[in-house]
């Protein structure tokens, strides 16, 4: 699943400070007990430390070695291990207390002899009186205290329901399912005949399932009709036996139901598109993942319970159907319906990834290998598909050499679905997209192109990673997520390197540490209990995080192949079947025994506990001393923990920073040449954060200064990152923040560009609300490179992104130059009826400017009207959030939440837009307040979408009162959503805002 963020990518300088992906809290707890900012905590770090001695010497004794790690510095790596590790002399280790000790006292003998007859004097009564025996339930309790048996809930026809479980008993396990749907698109209804054939596992005098929303109108099994109960809270249904299922034995059973269409994005949906001549056409289609399979048929929706399927469809003769399988027939049931019937799936699979469609599509086909690839779209959209058919095509085979495993089915259909709330969905063999996500216009620029390339490698690579081999339950969803999301990356930058993913890639590892550093993240791999905390399993941490320890762990691995023969071990080791993390690392180390530490050893330390360390770099003379903390914006002395992670480091000094071959091992020429400064983590390919003391930022200041060539771009990028993560825990100046960026006039790429003005534009709005000013200093810094930019079509990726980047922050801050060339070619654009193209990387910025006035608005409403390309649609949406009329910001905002003009699904787009802007943000949050019924009503609780909505409603808050409000309004909603992590985010997010304002606002000031 690939959720759809609200910004592209490169366009994240529109978050705002602090704000991160969001995710369950208890409000009942006090959150006010967190200090309000880290600048007044005492760190000690809760390490072990790691000197490297003889800096600039080539040799070292052994007995100079700190357990095995100086001796890797050198070389690659070091791997930081625990205490354990430390001699048994450390001055920190507890002394045994010693061994002898005086007599007691005859008082003291006689009072322990009492003692004693008294216990077992009454132990003898309880035992005699009572009848007490001492297993291990012990004695039975009175009757006002909670019964240690399970008590069971009641199903809505009031009989007990016999499970009491969020997770399904194991005893029955499904093996296939028939599945004939028939909907009705007039009366958007539809019934259902489900057959299960299934396995006894265990003896049982039951079998619970799922079921949600569906009438259950009968149930047969062994050919007699049975009850079915139901408990709505869980979402499931059973049925009781009198005589038990033996082990071993086969067993059918027979449902027949009918339900409405769902009007929200999951389960079987309604939707609607209006065609080129302006009719209303109508469609159902599938989105499952995590929870809605239960929505269309009963079944055991858990992704470890894996099984065939045989779908069969009854539509209307003017419409087509689709499946996971290729069509084995279709048949005429009468003048107006034909049922088309689906090849058996020839894979077994979990119920997430089943999906159907009723609509009208057109497609354009391929063969590769022995698939045939197609990409569907609606009819007047055609022309559309090309390049995403093209793209699909290389990387199925990219991917079918890479695994070393083949696709396994027939077809794989690519979807455009013209209302579809994710970014995509990878459905084995049907893979739905949002149409943005899929379909590229002719004149599309490359980074729309871009976008579309990373979207449909990241849901072809789900047909191994998550597909084939599947997480058992949702606590492990990085293993589908963060493995897709790292192999979209790596795929592109193999089969389309024009496309630039290096610092795509790099951005959103940058994001993940920023998500990563607060108290209200999770473990990578994390207990999940109930359907709110699966939800929000869709986050960062699982895309994002996940990606970056694979890229962390590939990079520490000698040779270029180990980690693909490792992840080719794991593919084939767990081919149609389940698994967990251990799973993954148990087989990488079986294949990467070669590598410098066990694998499962140093990556469980990356997934089973949350938040990443901070690496701090001492130097004195000659030795350098390596110490590790927990990174953690919002900490105190009590929350300390003995976090510790096997990290592998890399490092780069004055002598050697700019070749690959640089972070191995480097030779120096005498024994007392000394470095000048040392940069740790190449190109940022660990998940950590270094800080290296007050004068090893000023030497990496004055070397950025004096030749911005001495690192590499993605290491100039990482040093802004890191100085900004510090200035926000406080262990660095913001004065040495501003030192660093002296340097910007001078930088040539975009990666530290747009890191800089990302975090730059994250205080400018901090301060705006508060009618504070950074403007003249983030002009006066980068007008050197706004001034070079041109408004021309521009081929280059990379080019693109910075140029989008600096024009959209120079006409955000109301650039004289840059406002009346936006209106120059908004009027030019307006005056061609739409011949006139405005370059797609500027069609936000121009829309934005152009909205500003209420003539440009309404113009730019007319022109979205008429839109037919979706990407260039957006862009105008965009703009006419960023309105600062709030009369049309009340309509928009309506409008997104009606869907008729506005479809719903791009109301968190609309939301973020708006909180953008100074007149906007607390309206959007007044707009959430008084609506927050009817967005969970379209969204689900914990969904991607209302953790969008939370962040971008909240995160620009910065006061007590604004705190106040918003931990008084989640706490209001109880099981409405105060139990969501993005509710504990936000809260977090603004006391920290709160903290970072009182602490540099009075040294802004002066500063700038």
């Amino acid at each position: 699943l690939q959720p759809f963020r609200v910004n592209l990518p490169r366009n994240m300088i529109e978050n705002s400070m602090f704000e991160e992906e969001p995710d369950v809290v208890d409000l009942g707890k006090d959150s006010t007990s967190f200090p309000v900012c880290p600048y007044e905590v005492v760190f000690e770090p809760r390490s072990s430390r790691l000197l490297v001695r003889g800096l600039g010497e080539n040799d070292m004794d052994e007995d100079e070695e700190d357990c095995e790690s100086s001796a890797r510095l050198l070389g690659m790596s070091f791997m930081n291990r625990s205490s354990a590790t430390r001699s048994d002399s450390s001055p920190y280790t507890r002394q045994a207390p010693p061994r002898s000790c005086s007599q007691p006292s005859t008082r003291t003998m006689v009072v322990c002899v009492l003692l004693l007859v008294v216990v077992v004097s009454m132990t003898m009564a309880l035992y005699f009186f009572t009848g007490c025996k001492f297993t291990k339930t012990g004695c039975p309790k009175p009757n006002n205290t909670t019964p240690v048996e399970t008590v069971y809930p009641v199903s809505t026809n009031g009989e007990l329901f016999p499970w009491a479980e969020l997770r399904l008993p194991r005893s029955i396990c499904p093996l296939s399912y028939n599945l004939t749907l028939a909907p009705d698109l007039d009366k958007m209804t539809f019934t259902g005949h489900t057959v299960i054939y299934m396995s006894v596992r265990h003896d049982t005098n039951y079998i619970v399932l799922h079921s949600s929303n569906l009438n259950i109108a009968n149930a047969t099994f062994k050919a007699s009709n049975v009850t079915v109960l139901e408990y709505k809270p869980r979402d499931q249904i059973a049925v009781k036996f009198s005589e038990k299922l033996k082990r071993g034995q086969h067993c059918v059973l027979t449902l027949e139901y009918s339900a409405k269409l769902s009007n929200t994005y999951d389960g079987f949906y309604n939707s609607s598109y209006t065609d080129k001549n302006g009719n209303k056409r109508v469609l159902a289609a599938t989105q499952f993942e995590p929870l809605a399979a239960r929505k269309a048929f009963p079944c055991f929706d858990e992704p470890a319970f894996k099984a065939t399927f045989l779908v069969k469809i009854n539509r209307k003769s003017d419409y087509m159907t689709l499946s996971n399988m290729p069509m084995a027939k279709s048949t005429p049931l009468n003048d107006s319906l034909v049922q088309d019937e689906y090849k058996k799936t020839s894979v077994n699979m979990s119920t997430y990834l089943v999906a159907f469609i009723v609509g009208d599509f057109i497609p354009v086909t391929k063969d590769v290998s022995k698939t045939q690839v197609s990409v569907y779209s609606v009819p007047e959209k055609k022309e559309h598909t090309d390049y995403a058919l093209d793209t699909a095509s290389k990387l199925l085979e990219f991917y079918n050499n890479f695994f070393e495993i083949d696709y396994p089915l027939k077809k794989l259909d690519l979807v455009a679905i013209p209302d579809f709330l994710a970014g995509a969905m990878e459905n084995w063999g049907l893979i739905t997209f949002r149409e943005t996500s899929l379909l590229v216009g002719k004149q599309s620029s490359p980074l729309e192109k871009q976008v579309v390339a990373s979207v449909i490698a990241h849901e072809l690579a789900h047909q191994w990673f998550g597909n084939l081999v599947t997480m058992s339950w949702w606590n492990d969803l990085w293993l589908n997520e963060g493995f897709a999301t790292y192999m979209q990356y790596m795929s592109l930058q193999n089969v389309l390197p024009q496309l630039d993913m290096g610092n795509l890639f790099l951005a959103v590892r940058f994001r993940a540490l920023d998500k990563d550093a607060l108290n209200s993240s999770h473990a990578v791999s994390t207990d999940v209990n109930t359907e709110e905390q699966v939800e929000e399993m869709f986050d960062s941490v699982s895309y994002e995080k996940g990606a970056s320890i694979l890229l962390m762990l590939n990079a520490s691995l000698p040779g270029d192949q180990q980690f693909r023969k490792g992840i080719i071990q794991y593919l084939k080791q767990f081919s149609g079947s389940n698994t967990d993390t251990d799973g993954l690392w148990n087989s990488l180390t079986q294949v990467c025994f070669t590598a410098p530490t066990n694998v499962s050893e140093m990556m469980s330390s990356w997934t089973s506990q949350k938040g990443f360390p901070l690496v701090t770099v001492s130097r004195k003379g000659d030795q350098v001393t390596l110490t590790q903390e927990h990174f953690l914006l919002t900490s105190d002395n009590a929350m300390h923990t003995s976090s510790m992670w096997i990290i592998p480091v890399t490092y780069l000094n004055d002598s050697c920073s700019l070749a690959p071959e640089c972070r191995q091992l480097f030779t120096l020429k005498t024994k007392t040449e000394s470095v000048k400064w040392l940069k740790l983590n190449y190109k940022n390919t660990g998940f950590y954060i270094v800080h290296y003391g007050d004068e090893g930022w000023r030497a990496l200041t004055e070397a950025l200064s004096a030749n911005i060539s001495v690192l590499t771009h993605e290491d100039r990028a990482s040093l802004i990152h890191n100085i900004f993560a510090l200035s926000r825990l406080g262990r660095v100046a913001f004065h040495q923040v501003i030192n660093l960026l002296n340097y910007m006039s001078n930088e040539t790429e975009t990666s530290p560009v747009t890191e800089a003005l990302l975090q730059l534009n994250r205080i400018y709005r901090l301060l705006d609300k508060r009618q504070e000013n950074i403007v003249n200093y983030i002009l006066n810094l980068f007008a050197p490179l706004m001034n070079k930019k041109t408004w021309g079509e521009e081929e280059s990726v990379s080019k693109q992104e910075l140029r989008s980047t600096l024009l959209e922050m120079a006409c955000n801050l109301d650039e004289k130059r840059c406002i009346q060339q936006a209106k120059s070619l908004f009027k030019q654009y307006i005056e061609s009826n739409g011949t006139s193209r405005i370059p797609g990387d500027l069609q936000r910025v121009v829309f934005t400017v152009a909205a500003q006035s209420d003539e440009g608005w309404e113009s730019l409403l007319n022109m979205y009207g008429h839109a037919t390309y979706d990407a260039e649609k957006r862009k105008m949406l965009e703009g006419l959030a960023s309105t600062p009329n709030t009369r049309a910001l009340a309509w928009i905002l309506k409008a997104g939440l009606n869907g008729d003009i506005i479809q719903t699904q791009e109301l968190p787009l609309v939301i973020s837009t708006v909180c953008n802007s100074f007149s906007g943000y607390l309206f959007a949050w007044d707009f959430v307040q008084e609506n927050w019924d009817r967005l969970i009503e379209k969204f689900p609780v914990g969904s991607f979408a209302i953790q969008t909505i939370i962040k971008s409603a909240t995160s620009q808050f910065s006061t007590q009162r604004h705190l106040d409000q918003v931990q008084a309004f989640f706490s209001s909603l109880k099981e409405r959503g105060s139990q969501m992590r993005s509710v504990q985010e936000a809260l977090e997010t603004i006391r920290l805002n709160q903290c970072w304002m009182d602490k540099n606002l009075p040294s802004l000031r002066n500063l700038l």
